[in-house]
């Protein structure tokens, strides 16, 4: 895999990955950037939930589970000092159906966990990361 990154403005980038798609990534003023974008360490939680959801819903399908409306909730803790690595994670699935087995709701959770999910994977040994979900009704919005 390679991307590439280039310097738009002040420490503003634009990042270019093999799938032909420009992501722009951005800090805040007082850095020199030009808060116009999500911060790298917020791409990471973004890449984290994705890499999960997608492994999940995939799953759940293969199960014949339907999800109609699916959200990721993620909250972490940096570390103090310099590098400000995360040190905690929680993940909170919020899935929106209308009926739903649990015991397969939380097999297709624990795999995308323990098993299939690369960005995961890369968290487990330094991390601690904490998961919770809820099933909602699929006909009431999620919040």
């Amino acid at each position: 895999m390679e991307v590439v990154l280039r310097k738009i403005k002040g420490i503003t980038f634009a990042g270019l990955g093999e799938t032909g798609h420009w992501v722009i990534l951005d800090t805040d003023k007082k850095y020199d950037g030009s808060e116009g974008a999500a911060k790298p360490m917020e791409m990471i939680l973004m890449g984290l939930g994705g890499c999960s959801g997608m492994d999940i819903l995939s799953i759940l399908k293969k199960m014949h589970i339907d999800v109609l409306d699916f959200e990721i909730r993620i909250q972490a803790v940096q570390a103090d000092e310099h590098p400000r690595i995360f040190t905690k994670i929680d993940i909170e699935y919020v899935f929106g159906c209308d009926e739903v087995d649990i015991e397969k709701l939380e097999k297709a959770i624990r795999l995308s966990h323990e098993k299939y999910c690369p960005v995961m994977a890369m968290f487990k040994e330094d991390v601690q990361i904490n998961y919770s979900y809820k099933v909602k009704n699929a006909l009431n919005q999620l919040d």
